[in-house]
């Protein structure tokens, strides 16, 4: 695959560039980063509308913001696009809906394999357990930026998809006491936490907790780069981990 890189110059993007570039299988079309100096010998480039290069597909690590342009990028030239970013906007999650409807979207609040699984077993526990109190902890970096995690809210969404009454209460911060069907979410932000995720169930005689560590960050570069190569050759759509699994 010849892949775009969206958010080139940052972390996670880094560790994507090397990913593929120690690949041998795959190459990178062009490097994008609002902190790069356009450079199209060094395939460098500032803005994604500035290449008109070849590609086969886009994987974007850049910051939510970026998405309605890069969706429409995508739609004009036809290429599947993984959004790897998170933190979006109701108005980014419809552009990304809406470019659905032309060419294939990969989107996901984590990249990781180890965490798609996790939010399986969750949905699995909590039909299991239909009276246990839910709690979501999350732990990241200290330069964060958004709160609570998307991969807390991914797990949140897949319990509410099989407990539907759900309702989230976010970094609970007044008096009074939980409700029966609330799902508490909690945010650690701490050092140079990858990002480690519990869900907690507790029925008031023994308590379930799935875990997941991140041990570094090229889990999520690898996640991303799986999503590439199974969104291509797919039919326009919004694709996502649970899509892999099936």
């Amino acid at each position: 695959m010849k892949i775009i890189v969206n958010g080139a110059g940052g972390r996670m993007g880094t560790v994507l560039c090397g990913l593929i570039e120690q690949s041998g299988e795959h190459t990178v079309a062009a490097y994008v980063s609002a902190e790069f100096t356009l450079d199209e010998a060094q395939n460098r480039y500032q803005s994604i509308d500035e290449f008109t290069g070849d590609a086969d597909i886009i994987i974007d690590f850049s910051h939510h913001t970026a998405v309605p342009a890069l969706c429409a990028y995508a739609v004009r030239r036809g290429l599947p696009l993984v959004i790897a970013t998170t933190g979006l906007t109701e108005a980014e999650l419809a552009a990304a809906d809406d470019a659905a409807k032309e060419v294939p979207v990969f989107r996901s609040g984590n990249m990781s394999l180890g965490v798609a699984l996790v939010s399986c077993l969750a949905k699995i526990a909590a039909k299991a357990l239909p009276d246990a109190n839910i709690e979501i902890v999350e732990a990241h970096h200290n330069q964060k930026l958004d709160v609570p995690s998307g991969t807390a809210l991914l797990l949140a969404d897949a319990i509410k998809s099989v407990r539907p009454e759900s309702t989230y209460n976010i970094g609970r911060h007044e008096n009074g006491k939980r409700t029966d069907n609330e799902i508490g979410i909690h945010s650690l932000r701490m050092g140079s936490e990858v990002g480690t995720h519990e869900v907690i169930f507790a029925t008031g005689s023994q308590v379930v907790t799935l875990r997941h560590e991140a041990e570094n960050r090229a889990l999520f570069a690898e996640g991303a780069l799986t999503a590439a190569k199974f969104l291509c050759g797919k039919e326009p759509g919004l694709y996502n981990m649970d899509d892999i699994f099936e």
